[in-house]
């Protein structure tokens, strides 16, 4: 499962697409809106926060594209390849994790990185790591949910979808623009809105404490929810290809 797995890492890191909107988007996005949208107050204040958000943007975002590399699999007809391999199917779905969550790293470390350097963001040593740490666990609802698409619809489909639910869940979530702003209906929507809650892993490390409660266990009921989804449409796909 190894070599599967460094297989796919290597193919997902030279895609330009992946590194162009799935890295440097993230990273363009953080720049334009602490030079060009900055608030009135508390100007460090709000680095962190959009640096946190921003970074949280590009984790979902390489998250959910990985379903984008299993619909082209499918239409290829790899994943018919892959069942006559000594490669199970519960390591290959395993293994297509794994790798996922190997390329959400990028996008987390660029957009902390450009926050430390350009944007001069101090924080303390255990909250550099806790970041990394949180963001990049926090991303297995969004993989799963990437993978069920991927599994799910055709390679065409898949990348549309994909791509709305990155920004569906990045807007309604609050990492563009702050939920406090949002009408009060749509506020409290937001705060149950996995985006808003993965967020917020980051927002508690930077605020010197660590998530609460219910943060956790949002983001628990979506991981369950969307790893049903996911399991039910590899069967799917089983049964289809």
């Amino acid at each position: 499962m190894r070599d599967y797995i460094l297989l796919e890492v290597r193919r997902t890191l030279r895609d330009k697409g992946f590194v162009i909107f799935g890295i440097g988007m993230p990273v363009l996005m953080y720049v334009l809106f602490t030079h060009i949208g900055a608030a009135s107050g508390g100007q460090d204040d709000w680095r962190v926060g959009v640096m946190v958000s921003m970074a949280a943007y590009g984790a979902l975002g390489a998250a959910l594209s990985s379903g984008n590399g299993v619909a082209e699999d499918k239409a290829l007809g790899w994943l018919r390849q892959l069942r006559i391999t000594p490669l199970s199917p519960t390591k290959a779905v395993v293994g297509r994790g794994i790798t996922s969550s190997v390329t959400v790293l990028p996008a987390i470390a660029a957009v902390l990185l450009v926050g430390a350097v350009v944007n001069g963001v101090r924080l303390a040593a255990w909250q550099w790591v806790a970041l990394v740490v949180l963001l990049w666990l926090g991303t297995a609802p969004f993989t799963l949910l990437g993978l069920g698409n991927g599994y799910r619809l055709s390679s065409q489909t898949t990348g549309l979808v994909n791509t709305g639910c990155t920004l569906g869940l990045a807007l309604l979530g609050g990492l563009w623009f702050p939920s406090v702003a949002f009408p009060r209906l749509l506020r409290e929507l937001s705060g149950w809105t996995p985006a808003h809650r993965f967020a917020d892993l980051g927002w508690s490390v930077t605020e010197g404490h660590l998530p609460g409660p219910t943060t956790v266990l949002v983001l628990l009921a979506w991981l369950a929810a969307f790893g049903s989804y996911a399991v039910y449409a590899y069967r799917r796909a089983a049964r289809e290809v």
